[in-house]
């Protein structure tokens, strides 16, 4: 795949952009260069690496999964301008 003159004053007109000759030719090779690295990427043989989440292969440390603080929802629902059954009511914002 590849970009060409057209493509990026295409581009421009959508975005509504005036891009100037100089800017179209450079913006041209900046994208067919990152389009060819893409392709290299493509082309290479990952059919037996396993993804990682990380490439250091390390680990999150994750805290305990423990309530830290009291259920406070009467004090706050008693001072919230309407509730009902517990949930908070708030004005219709979509028509």
């Amino acid at each position: 795949m590849s970009v060409d003159r057209e493509d990026i004053e295409k581009l421009g007109e959508l975005a509504r952009i005036d891009i100037s000759d100089e800017n179209a030719k450079s913006s041209v090779k900046s994208i067919n260069d990152v389009l060819a690295l893409v392709e290299q990427l493509q082309a290479a043989d990952t059919a037996n690496i396993e993804p990682l989440a990380n490439p250091l292969e390390a680990r999150q440390r994750l805290r305990p999964d423990e309530v830290s603080e009291t259920n406070r929802r009467e004090e706050f629902q008693a001072i919230a301008p309407a509730t009902e059954e517990g949930l908070y009511l708030v004005p219709k914002v979509i028509e």
